[in-house]
């Protein structure tokens, strides 16, 4: 295991957590939206497939209902309508800081159930392309979960955001395991020695925002789950891009499964 040494009496401005709920910057000040009468579904799907939902929108099976804007551009979002539901869906970019901004716009904006779908890179050899993860943890290799949870090595996903994923890949008799993810900011700082190091702890996967998923959740007390997919493959002495980002079909099946763990969770957290 890798470890390092802080000098003397040195602390990290990253382990003093803030308990408070209200930051100085809030969610769309000074934009008058959330006096404009926009409101999202309950149910949210966070889809990091830009080509799926790009398909929903040619295929006229969404809507807009709003944008979450930034410096880099604009994230519609967009609803639509799965067994009579309504559902928000929307890209939420790409790392921690960002995800987790728009999801607490989204937070902001109505949302109370959220799901997320996109790839990771697989540590383990057994993982195919296209084998269906569920994280139940992530090891805390970022920033932005150390603003929501006190410090610790890990953060554990919502048990009924698991518990849906579960019960909607049973049903669809879709193969999947279940386990640890590793969550890192820098994708080109995963090393040999730190993959290594976190295949040792018991992750099966690399990725840039689960932790802080995990951690807004809880912080925000709204449900969460996610599913990844095996893309790319850093078990072996060399990286293999697999061409993880052309598998369509898994993508567009994995969002498909992700609107529907939605409304699963979306149903337990209403009769619950």
């Amino acid at each position: 295991m890798i470890r390092v040494e802080i000098s003397d009496n040195a602390s990290l401005p990253l382990v003093e957590f803030d308990p408070s709920p209200a930051g100085m910057v809030r969610p769309f000040a000074g934009r008058g939206r959330e006096k404009a009468g926009v409101r999202l579904p309950q149910l949210a799907v966070l889809c990091f497939f830009g080509e799926v939902v790009d398909a929903l929108v040619e295929t006229h099976q969404a809507r807009v209902l709003t944008e979450l804007v930034g410096e880099h551009g604009r994230h519609p979002v967009y609803e639509v309508i799965l067994e009579g539901t309504p559902i928000a869906v929307f890209q939420p970019g790409i790392g921690a800081p960002l995800c987790a901004g728009f999801m607490e716009e989204a937070i902001v904006l109505g949302a109370r159930t959220l799901v997320a779908c996109g790839g990771a890179g697989s540590l383990v050899d057994s993982h195919v392309l296209g084998q269906v993860i569920v994280p139940d943890r992530a090891v805390r290799d970022e920033g932005t979960s150390f603003h929501y949870q006190p410090p610790s090595r890990e953060v554990s996903a919502d048990p009924a955001g698991v518990a849906a994923a579960e019960a909607v890949l049973t049903r669809h008799g879709v193969p999947f395991v279940r386990g640890k993810t590793w969550t890192t900011d820098a994708i080109y700082r995963e090393t040999p020695a730190k993959v290594e190091a976190r295949r040792a702890e018991g992750c099966l996967t690399v990725e840039m925002e689960a932790a802080a998923f995990f951690a807004v959740a809880r912080f925000r007390g709204v449900r969460f789950a996610q599913l990844l997919y095996a893309g790319d493959s850093l078990a072996g002495p060399v990286w293999a891009s697999r061409d993880w980002q052309q598998a369509l079909s898994t993508r567009a099946r994995l969002f498909r499964l992700a609107a529907e763990t939605c409304v699963e969770l979306g149903r337990a957290e209403a009769v619950s």
